[in-house]
């Protein structure tokens, strides 16, 4: 019982060091570096400081996900085309898609009527997302990333929850900046991938026979 006490009071000695340490290492929340107007508190940061939203927001982690975004090689501010989007309305996403949230109708050519490997609408309900990023890590042609807007909130959902083709485009150099080092690895692999594939074609063009 004894020691049983000793280990109560040492817990409770902690208890009041954390509660001190509030007010004195807290004054200190007017020296912590800014940038850009974001603040990250780190699990590492001791006292008390409130992020004074919406002048202040917290930066969020790379990995941070929340609703899926389609991608089309662009900058910022221009509009998607469907020869610069990625995506061929090859309906994985939407079958890998565990709650079914996703819905996709494949284009066509307006002159012959034959499918062609665009997507001429794209739905997915916000409210049905489940975040899990399934749908961009199954899809081969990196034309679906998560995002990290998670200020979504409306009145309703049967109109502003559901996010079109044009809401969920968003430009290569917007995704660049929000997932820098995710970009990063996909520019070193598309290399990779290109250089691998004319090192083949060379070589299949210096063995075959002279014509």
């Amino acid at each position: 019982m004894r020691i049983y006490g000793l280990e109560l009071l040492r817990g409770l000695t902690i208890t009041l060091g954390h509660f001190i340490n509030s007010y004195t290492i807290g004054f200190r929340r007017t020296f912590r570096n800014r940038m850009r107007g974001q603040v990250r508190q780190h699990p590492a940061d001791k006292g008390v400081f409130t992020v004074q939203y919406p002048d202040e927001r917290l930066r969020v982690p790379e990995r941070f996900r929340v609703l899926p975004v389609l991608i089309f090689d662009g900058k910022k501010g221009e509009q998607w085309k469907q020869e610069t989007e990625r995506c061929t309305a090859c309906g994985i996403c939407a079958k890998v898609c565990p709650p079914q949230c996703i819905w996709i109708v494949q284009g066509k050519d307006p002159a012959t009527a034959k499918p062609v490997a665009k997507a001429s609408e794209f739905f997915i309900d916000a409210d049905v997302c489940m975040n899990c990023g399934f749908c961009a890590e199954y899809c081969p042609f990196d034309a679906i990333k998560m995002d990290h807007n998670f200020e979504l909130g409306a009145e309703e959902r049967h109109v502003s929850h559901i996010f079109d083709i044009n809401k969920l485009h968003v430009s290569t150099e917007y995704y660049a900046e929000t997932h820098p080092k995710a970009w990063g690895e996909e520019q070193v692999r598309r290399k990779a991938e290109a250089d691998k594939k004319a090192a083949t074609a060379a070589a299949a063009k210096k063995e075959a026979p002279p014509a």
